[in-house]
């Protein structure tokens, strides 16, 4: 098994989680994936490629490095793997990653529409903005370089154009809610649009008070990192 077995427990967990909840957008694809940075070292615990949640093991979880090489594991890592690697690569408050295909997040991936500042508890834990990345193909570096490129506003959820969405956290479970945010707040908003009315949003004090404490985390991170 290792040494990262801890690990490998969080990321299977978690995609388990994601799967019965809904999140990959189907229960017998295997779409979507899972990752955690492994603590000290330039390592990170990711879902393997093309195979089904409920059929994954522990030995399954692949180890693999910021550059793509796998340490540990008998498959081969998500086709994402970039994606998760730039994201740890940009953002050292970064711990872990999740990329799904829920349904509400997709919908605005599809209309090519960010999510503007609605809510509260989503402005302060995910950005006064849910951008979106530009498209390009799943598993290119094209992708990774995309979502690398908006990592800059220190959001921790983004909707990935024609696709999906990531969600970041300084912790799995952060990492989850921010999953589970961008539902709610995604959702709320189509409703929300269907009605034909105007749909308001945060005064800006408080989308500038969200900003500066996000932007001051990631800060705090990126020091202690160069330490």
């Amino acid at each position: 098994m290792g040494s990262y077995e801890e690990y490998k427990k969080e990321v299977l967990e978690t995609s388990l989680w994601l799967s019965d909840h809904g999140y990959f957008g189907s229960l017998r694809g295997t779409g979507g994936n899972v990752s955690v940075r492994i603590d000290g070292r330039d390592l990170m615990a990711v879902t393997p490629s093309s195979v089904k949640y409920h059929e994954l093991s522990l030995d399954d979880i692949c180890i693999v490095d910021l550059t793509g090489a796998v340490v540990e594991g008998v498959r081969a890592p998500s086709v994402e793997a970039g994606l998760h690697a730039a994201v740890y690569r940009e953002r050292p408050d970064v711990k872990a990653v999740v990329h799904t295909h829920q349904i509400y997040g997709s919908v605005f991936g599809v209309l090519n529409q960010p999510i503007p500042a609605l809510l509260d508890e989503v402005a302060f834990t995910l950005g006064e903005a849910i951008e979106v990345v530009p498209y390009a193909l799943s598993g290119s570096p094209e992708l990774a370089a995309n979502v690398a490129a908006k990592l800059k506003n220190n959001a921790n959820a983004y909707i990935i154009q024609n696709h999906g969405i990531i969600a970041l956290g300084k912790n799995m479970d952060k990492a989850l809610l921010a999953a589970e945010l961008l539902e709610k707040v995604a959702q709320i908003y189509y409703l929300a649009l269907s009605t034909g009315r105007p749909v308001t949003v945060l005064p800006v004090q408080i989308q500038e008070m969200a900003r500066s404490i996000r932007e001051y985390e990631v800060s705090e991170a990126k020091k202690k990192a160069a330490t």
